[in-house]
Order: C-alpha cells, then sequence, then structure tokens
C-alpha cells in the first residue's frame, strides 16, 4: 500500500463547508488570505486555487456572478486579461515556470468544477513537473504549502504595474 502524507487536508476535512460560491467574495477584505485571494481589482480578482494542479496554479475571475465568457462585459473581459497578463509575471518572478496553462473549462462536460461563476486557470508548468508520482502513482506533488506560496506572491502583485 502507497502512503501519501497531506496534513493540510485536515483543515478542509473537519472546518466548515461553504453554501455560497467560492468566487463570490464578501465586500470585506478580512478573511482573503484565508480565502487565498491575492489581489482585487475594480472587476475582477486573483486567488489561489486550494487543489492545485502545481505549485502556483491561480484562478482570474470577475465579482460579478457570471456563467459564461459571453456574459461578461467589455470593461469585466479587460480587467481579466489585466490580470492574467498580471499574474504570468509574478510566477514568472517567483517561481520561474518553464511554460504556463491558461484557460477556461465552460460548462460541466467541459471540465468545469463550478460551472456557474466563470473563472479561469493559470498552471505554471516546469520540465519533468509530471514526473513519476502523476504518471505511474496517479499523484500530484504540489512542493509548497499554499500559505508559504500565498505569502510570495501577494507581496508581489503589491508591486508589479498594469497593463492597461
Amino acid at each position: 500500500m502507497d502512503t501519501l502524507f497531506a496534513p493540510w487536508r485536515m483543515e478542509y476535512i473537519l472546518g466548515p463547508k461553504a453554501d455560497e460560491c467560492v468566487f463570490c467574495l464578501p465586500e470585506s477584505t478580512a478573511r482573503d488570505r484565508d480565502q487565498l485571494v491575492l489581489v482585487r481589482g475594480r472587476l475582477c480578482f486573483v486567488i489561489m486555487n486550494r487543489y492545485p494542479y502545481t505549485n502556483g496554479h491561480l484562478m482570474v475571475a470577475p465579482y460579478r456572478h457570471v456563467p459564461d465568457l459571453t456574459d461578461m462585459n467589455e470593461a469585466e473581459a479587460g480587467e481579466m486579461t489585466d490580470w492574467l497578463q498580471r499574474s504570468v509575471r509574478v510566477l514568472r518572478e517567483a517561481l520561474g515556470p518553464d511554460g504556463f496553462n491558461i484557460g477556461l473549462n465552460l460548462g460541466s462536460v467541459a471540465g468545469a468544477g463550478i460551472q456557474d461563476h466563470l473563472h479561469m486557470h493559470v498552471v505554471p508548468r516546469w520540465h519533468g513537473d509530471t514526473s513519476f508520482m502523476t504518471v505511474c502513482g496517479q499523484t500530484r506533488v504540489v512542493s509548497e504549502h499554499l500559505s508559504a506560496t500565498h505569502a510570495k506572491l501577494a507581496s508581489l502583485f503589491l508591486t508589479i504595474s498594469p497593463t492597461l
């Protein structure tokens, strides 16, 4: 039998479960760190994925609860693109990935886990990040605790310049 230790999961297992959409943020920023919010813009925000594919897996979402790309207005779409660009800059500086997967899943058949609130994924990739653990063990390894990655990235988002 293989054993995989993931002690951080106990907090999730025993903790309260959200009844509301995880992307519908409260106006107060008091819980942003706990919710892994990295930065808030005017119309969109950047949040870390609590169940990342790789270290530094981020998501960009509009505040407005919209299910589809075609439901966004021009200002929201523009700001989302800006935060995607900033996210790539921050991740390059902080983690030095070799590349990125960036995309969104529209509808459950396309893989959308939360299909009612549009969000885009920014997944940093490194040569060899699909090691034997992924190939043979069907297990992904995230090499840094989420809180450590959050601290590293949040400070960079405060200094990265906008592109628009």
